[in-house]
């Protein structure tokens, strides 16, 4: 017998003692509730790893088709059968389900309204009615006693459709004109509209396949935007559209050549430039021109430079730049907005090893810098007068602080925005010349919510290299540290997004029930600084996930939990993580969530015909090179599903999702089912009408979150 045959031969016999050794196998069998089992038809893939359940992938066009062929067919039967399936097993959680989305839907205050903020004699605000599911865009001339004019009522537009989001609403400089994208599908591609605010018509031909970018110039009419590759998806052309033309007509101005870069448009606070940025993972390149002159010659802000990240903003005669160059934590620099390229950049703020610069507010007086130290937010107050500076104080151990709508520059008032996992969101004006404050609003929890019951803390965690990973908890006072406390640590950890601390009034149904609540802050993000985001990317992945399996120990270490009471939940990137720890530690959890999960890792990466492939091979690496290949490969979660127990788990997904497709946790639950050895419980949903954000509607998306939190109470014990 040759090597291969011998292989095979002791394959089947391992297959065959497993099967015949499984007493959950055998129980399940016996289960009414049986789930749905996948067709397994092996396809060969890159690299000859055979992918059973490659047939569930589906084009648009299949799911789009009025007349369904067999595969998708198949497919769409398969997908309801896994609907039909978690209803049935969630069937006697319905009663908590209803109290639950009850509680949630009851803290929020139903006829609301945002802020207002003032824009080129206008004031604008979006409001809320009882009952309704989406806003209300409106705006007041001059003064907030002047008569309310309606933008865009969202209810009376979302008539008809189960799925329904706006984006990108601008007016034009001369008030009279709104621009505005619509989709109706859930793949973020956005028609874009115009209308006459005084007629309240529709101006001209909708413009299809748009990303739901867009910006006037300051003629009133002419409207720049950026539309999408029809295929990937991939924002590539940034056009200029005429009032009055034909959207066939219009006008290519940038055509991002690179497939890793996205490509949008924007106008400078100033409004005197029109700025098309494009950026890779690791690279920004600007084009700007002057705003009065829409049918002017587009000139390059820098020449492009492989690694060169930055970020600008205008004010007067000069362009300030927030930049990495030669500058990890990034620093701030300033040109003459004739002089733009790099060579000309003056240094205004040095580079920090313990603090990164995030952003900057420019006033007449006052420069305002976001930065970020020891996982917390904080802004810098520097006066450019007499060049004396402070920073705002907070008390808590673990809060947010962001700039938030700062359209003015002669004035000594900033808006930022406050929030804690115990302090609900609130919107202040601060005096930068006296420091007083002012609190505007503080997102109201029906019912009553005391802040005083709950406590919040900031927490450090060990990893096994030693470094130190901060976590951000909140739990209701009273409870004690006898490791018997149900737990939910949430994570993400990549592309160097942040999960700061953040109130969220759904989140006190849980902690209501005696719920730890902890936030993970793993690298991939960039809470300690843009080193955390490089220590959790690429080639160092892989501590994303120990990092996360690390903080789990710590939380049983110090007894606030044990394995029995803890649970874990991530979302797309933060999907992945949670694919990656039950591979890697499925013994730590009782009970995982992971929404729209992409853990597909090696063979999505190889399709750059998928959106967002190409653009992330400087987050995750190109598969085709074939050390990137291996070491994705060791941690790409559905690779690594093997014959062990796993925790309780629900997927979820979105037949619609252009970010992650539903394929990826769809073929990742067949897999998991086929080959785990326990008898646990493993649910997949599939939101049938919506894409990778979920259910639109203020209220609907709660029906979803209840279900998902009625799965965890229930595996805690938890019934009502």
């Amino acid at each position: 017998m040759n090597k291969s045959l011998r292989y095979l031969y002791a394959a089947i016999c391992a297959a065959l003692i497993m099967n015949a050794c499984n007493p959950a196998r055998e129980e399940a069998k016996k289960d009414e509730l049986a789930p749905p089992i996948a067709e397994k038809k092996p396809d060969t893939l890159t690299g000859n790893r055979i992918d059973n359940y490659y047939w569930m992938k589906l084009s648009e066009e299949q799911k789009n088709a009025e007349q369904k062929d067999e595969v998708t067919t198949k497919v769409i039967n398969y997908l309801t059968s896994e609907n039909d399936y978690l209803k049935a097993k969630l069937k006697h959680t319905e009663a908590l389900q209803e109290k639950l989305y009850n509680e949630m839907v009851g803290r929020i205050k139903q006829t609301d309204e945002s802020v207002p903020y003032k824009l080129n004699g206008y004031w604008y605000y979006t409001r809320f009615e009882e009952g309704k599911e989406y806003p209300v865009y409106c705006r007041k001339k001059e003064k907030l006693e002047a008569p309310e004019e309606i933008l865009l009522n969202v209810n009376e537009m979302a008539k008809g459709h189960s799925y329904y989001s706006i984006a990108g609403l601008k007016v034009s400089e001369d008030n009279k004109l709104l621009a505005y994208g619509e989709d109706s599908v859930s793949r973020r591609r956005y028609t874009l509209y115009v209308k006459d605010l005084a007629t309240g018509k529709l101006v001209g031909e909708p413009i299809t396949n748009t990303t739901g970018s867009f910006t006037w110039a300051n003629d009133n009419k002419t409207l720049f935007y950026s539309r999408k590759d029809s295929v990937t998806l991939l924002p590539r052309w940034v056009m200029k559209h005429k009032l009055g033309t034909s959207p066939k007509k219009d006008v290519i101005v940038y055509e991002e050549q690179d497939d890793t870069f996205n490509t949008t448009i924007y106008k400078t606070k100033s409004k005197k430039f029109l700025v098309i940025a494009s950026g890779s993972t690791l690279t920004n390149d600007y084009q700007i021109l002057d705003a009065n002159t829409p049918d002017g010659k587009w000139k390059n802000f820098t020449q492009r430079e492989r690694g060169l990240e930055y970020s600008i903003d205008h004010y007067q005669d000069k362009f300030y730049i927030v930049t990495n160059w030669d500058a990890l934590n990034f620093r701030l620099m300033e040109t003459p907005d004739t002089k733009t390229d790099k060579a000309n950049w003056k240094e205004k703020i040095a580079h920090r090893d313990d603090t990164l610069l995030e952003g900057i507010d420019i006033f007449k007086d006052y420069l305002v810098v976001s930065e970020r130290s020891k996982a917390s937010t904080q802004l810098r107050i520097m006066n450019q007068k007499n060049n004396e500076e402070h920073y705002m104080k907070f008390e808590e151990p673990a809060y947010t602080i962001f700039s938030s709508t700062n359209l003015d520059f002669d004035t000594d008032l900033l808006r930022y925005g406050y929030t804690s996992m115990t302090t609900p969101n609130s919107t202040y004006d601060y005096n930068m010349k006296t420091r007083e404050r002012k609190l505007l609003k503080q997102q109201e929890v029906v019912g009553g919510y005391n802040p005083a019951d709950y406590q919040t803390e900031r927490l450090w965690a060990t990893a096994k290299d030693g470094t130190q990973i901060p976590m951000s908890i909140v739990y209701k006072k009273g409870i004690k540290k006898d490791g018997t406390n149900p737990t939910m640590l949430y994570g993400y950890g990549s592309y160097g997004a942040s999960m700061d601390p953040a109130f969220s009034s759904t989140r006190l149904s849980l902690l209501n029930r005696g719920f730890v609540y902890a936030i993970a802050h793993i690298r991939g993000g960039q809470e300690m600084g843009r080193q955390w985001y490089e220590d959790g990317k690429m080639f160092k992945k892989k501590n994303t996930f120990t990092d996360f399996i690390d903080c789990a120990e710590f939380l049983i270490e110090e007894k606030y939990t044990t394995p029995e009471h803890l649970f874990a939940s991530g979302g797309s990137a933060g999907g992945l993580l949670m694919g990656a720890v039950v591979n890697m530690r499925p013994d730590l959890f009782k009970g995982v969530i992971a929404a729209v999960p992409f853990v597909d890792v090696v063979t999505t990466m190889l399709d750059e015909s998928i959106p967002l492939t190409t653009g992330e091979f400087d987050e995750w690496g190109n598969p085709k090179n074939p050390e990137s290949y291996m070491y994705m490969l060791e941690y790409s979660p559905y690779d690594q599903v093997k014959a062990q127990n796993y925790p309780n788990m629900l997927v979820t997904t979105g037949l619609h999702d252009s970010q992650v497709q539903y394929w990826e946790p769809a073929k990742w639950v067949a897999k998991l089912r086929d080959m785990k050895t326990d008898n646990n419980t493993l649910l997949l949903r599939t939101n049938m009408e919506t894409g990778h954000g979920g259910t639109t509607g203020r209220f609907k998306v709660y029906r979803e979150t209840a279900q998902e939190y009625a799965f965890i109470l229930d595996l805690a014990g938890i019934k009502e």
